[in-house]
């Protein structure tokens, strides 16, 4: 019997090629985009969960909240992980990491720039799971000035990981870490991305508000984890509550696996992803998937209008209704399973483009893995079942008397039923054309937009070696001797790709009293030609002067924003105190002038109240060149000439600013790609549909269409009679989809502290497109049939 249904199921494929080429396709690509997507969310939800202790490490995040201002950040001072392990038994271990620790690795001719490089307590080859493929892992960090390579970077500089054990590597300044051991590469699904770890001395602290590095902590077994967050609640008033005075102050403890995925803070230690990112690209690809399973029971359904008196005859001859639900199911089946070759093919191809737009490295990986194998032809089935299971229902139920008659009485459910689903299909289409229209339009805007400065023509490169950074003033003078270099200027930090850092500060108020809190703002080195260099305007005051003694050591500049925060009326000339050591011993300022506010972090995030301050002759490791625009290459070679007079043998990286804030966006950026690819395979299998349907009616109407044009009806208005339908349809999908799109995007746009408005010029473009795309779909099948002679038509019934 199951032979039987298999040989009418070809012999019907064949009679019908273009519908069954149309449905095998379009549920091909719907099939493919879960794969796709299922590849994508199973790597997502794999972070951090390769450590073997990962459900006892968490993440130590805290909270504070004062008169308008606050902060919610993964960043610690030095001393919690030691206030923690002490005050608290609940803590096995704690690991504090650095990300300064990266520069310019020598051994012997070899050199290799390895910015990726974290300063590490001991025991975080203990507390997470970083196979050591040689040396000892216990030991490894536990004296100062060691290094422990990953495999790539211990090839780079040895070639043979195996002997760089016990080897001397050489960062700038030669200053020695012995190799102690190397590790595996760290997996891709990993939120802490490293090349190598330096050992961290053990007696390393700071000041208390000196928020700078990431802790930490792996719970003893048996811990609960909401239960001791609500014990650390005394941790504030013994330690910082004396600093900070009366704020809102919260700590809070991230579980390893949820950091990828839902943690969201400012200062994240490498970019994460977005469970919402998740749900959206997952429902994005169930609705392809729906979308052309409409296109299948559309399909299906109005090509069977012909099958009708073939039930007729199988039933007059004793055929069941299960008999012919089995033959129906099997067609479905058989076509789903070819749908899913071309499934198969189609991600074979993509997956290399697929990985470059959302930057993975996956893989299918099916061919060892018989449970990933079982699950894609159960998946197979499921799709094939329930996409040929309202045909089925619906056709085995005829009475055999009506079905040989070829009468069927009223198709109005069916009708409807149709075009409710062709309606959804176009909603869809119109929400995510809107989406992606409104990505782009926001990373144009980011990409765009006035931060404060002038980006443009702005490159930035690192001083490895501390003698060099004494000298900058006389790199500098070297640089501007080339018409080439408009001016230069140094810094403590490279803004657009570096946490600058914070400090808690005390301000004269209004009153003249120096406050008794301090208040946490952002802190940059910057040196008296920084605001020229990036064309800063000053709102009042005066900029300080690196030759000034009293300006070096006394004198600050601040942002609009801190004025504002402060309400001073007449900010220059106020005074602040900040912390000099971690002792608690402090150093006055006063304010010489005020800029207008600038973005040193993405649009994603707020300007914050700031402080800048002349740096010290050690900070200076970043110099910010503005070039002649159109002499970029000859700048560049001018640039590592002028610079091996003072170090022979470095070679410079440039990174360009602008370059900087775009990478700022590349998750943004993703999703936006990602989206697109999406919203293109949507509209292509609704357009599948829609020109199957079309077909479909066209020729269903042969003969009105014949007697019409022999009573004069002209090719325009046979046309506009096959496609107004349709166009109402799409009309319909529109007004349905539009409020959908301007949702999904109020919700996604709430990520940026500065947006592009939602103006309804996109929504409505993304409407005439879906109208255009539809009447091109559609018209091209009616010119075809409006075009035929009518004799012919006539003849064909």
């Amino acid at each position: 019997m199951l032979l039987n249904y298999i040989k009418i199921s070809f012999r019907n494929f064949g009679k019908q090629r273009l519908f069954s080429g149309l449905n095998i396709f379009g549920l091909g690509i719907g099939m493919a985009a879960v794969w796709l997507m299922v590849l994508y969310v199973a790597d997502e939800l794999s972070y951090d969960r390769f450590h073997e202790k990962a459900d006892r490490i968490v993440r130590v995040v805290h909270r504070a909240s004062w008169d308008e201002s606050s902060f919610h950040i993964p960043l610690t001072s030095a001393p919690f992980a030691i206030a923690l392990q002490t005050d608290y038994p609940e803590i096995e271990k704690t690991v504090r990491i650095s990300q300064e620790g990266g520069g310019r690795v020598k051994y012997g001719k070899n050199e290799v720039v390895a910015n990726d490089i974290y300063f590490a307590d001991a025991a975080i080859l203990d507390v997470f799971t970083f196979p050591v493929l040689y040396g000892n892992a216990k030991t490894a960090l536990s004296e100062p000035q060691k290094i422990v390579l990953t495999k790539t970077l211990a090839e780079r500089l040895f070639k043979n990981p195996a002997s760089a054990v016990g080897k001397t590597v050489f960062f700038s300044n030669d200053y020695p870490n012995v190799v102690t051991a190397v590790i595996d590469d760290v997996p891709a699904n990993s939120h802490l991305k490293f090349s190598a770890i330096r050992s961290l001395p053990k007696d390393y602290t700071t000041g208390w508000q000196q928020f700078e590095l990431y802790t930490y902590m792996l719970l003893k077994n048996g811990t609960d984890r909401q239960k001791f967050e609500k014990k650390l609640a005394g941790f504030f008033p013994k330690y910082l509550k004396k600093e900070m005075g009366n704020v809102a102050y919260q700590m809070e403890l991230q579980p390893l696996t949820s950091i990828h995925l839902h943690s969201d803070l400012e200062f994240e230690i490498s970019a994460n992803g977005n469970i919402n990112t998740v749900y959206v690209f997952g429902a994005i690809a169930a609705l392809i998937l729906l979308i052309a399973c409409i296109n299948y029971v559309n399909l299906y359904t109005a090509r069977s209008m012909k099958r009708i008196r073939e039930v007729g005859v199988r039933k007059a001859i004793g055929s069941e209704r299960s008999q012919l639900i089995a033959q129906f199911l099997t067609e479905s089946l058989i076509m789903t399973f070819f749908a899913g070759a071309v499934a198969y093919l189609l991600v074979v191809i993509s997956l290399p483009l697929f990985n470059a737009l959302a930057e993975k490295t996956l893989s299918i990986g099916y061919r060892n893995n018989m449970f990933s194998a079982l699950f894609a032809i159960a998946f197979i089935s499921l799709v094939g079942i329930l996409s040929g299971l309202y045909p089925a229902l619906r056709f085995s139920g005829f009475r055999p008397v009506t079905a040989l008659k070829g009468q069927i009485g009223s198709q109005t459910g069916s009708g409807y039923f149709r075009k409710s689903l062709v309606v959804f299909q176009f909603a869809a289409t119109v929400v995510m054309i809107a989406c992606s229209a409104v990505v782009y339009r926001q990373m144009h805007y980011v990409n765009s937009k006035d931060l404060g400065f002038n980006k443009s023509q702005v490159l930035v490169f690192h001083i490895d070696k501390d003698e060099v950074r004494t000298q900058v003033s006389a790199l500098k003078q070297k640089l501007l001797t080339s018409a080439l270099i408009e001016s230069a200027a140094s810094s403590g930090n490279s803004i657009g790709t570096n946490y600058i850092g914070s400090a808690g500060m005390f301000f004269e108020k209004e009153n003249g009293q120096m406050g008794e809190n301090t208040q946490k703002v952002q802190k940059f080195s910057v040196d008296s030609d920084f605001l020229k260099t990036m064309q800063i305007k000053l709102s009042s005051g005066k900029n300080f002067s690196s030759e000034s003694e009293a300006d070096r050591f006394g004198s600050v500049l601040v942002n609009e924003s801190l004025v504002k925060k402060q309400g001073w009326e007449n900010p220059v000339g106020k005074r602040l105190k900040y912390f000099i050591d971690g002792q608690g011993n402090t150093k006055e300022a006063r304010i010489v002038g005020v800029v207008n506010d600038f973005h040193i972090y993405s649009l994603q995030h707020k300007i914050e109240p700031l402080v800048l301050q002349l740096p010290a002759s050690s900070d200076r490791d970043n110099i910010y060149v503005r070039i002649s625009a159109g002499k970029t290459k000859e700048a560049l070679a001018f640039m590592r000439e002028a610079y091996r007079e003072f170090d022979p043998e470095a070679t410079l990286e440039f990174q360009f600013l602008d370059a900087n804030f775009a990478q700022q966006y590349r998750s943004e950026q993703r999703q936006g790609n990602v989206m697109l690819t999406f919203a293109v395979l949507a509209v292509l299998i609704a357009c599948l549909g829609l020109f199957g349907l079309a077909a479909f009616a066209a020729e269903s109407r042969t003969k009105e269409i014949g007697v019409r044009k022999v009573l004069g009806a002209s090719v325009q208005s046979v046309v506009l009679l096959l496609s107004k339908d349709f166009i109402k349809l799409v009309l319909v999908a529109i007004v349905i989809g539009t409020p959908v799109a301007i949702f999904a995007m109020t919700e996604w746009l709430k990520n940026f502290q500065y947006k592009e408005t939602l103006s309804w010029w996109i929504f409505a473009s993304a409407g005439l497109l879906a109208i255009i795309i539809a009447l091109l779909t559609v018209s091209a099948q009616a010119l075809r049939s409006a075009t035929m002679n009518p004799v012919k038509s006539l003849r064909s019934e």
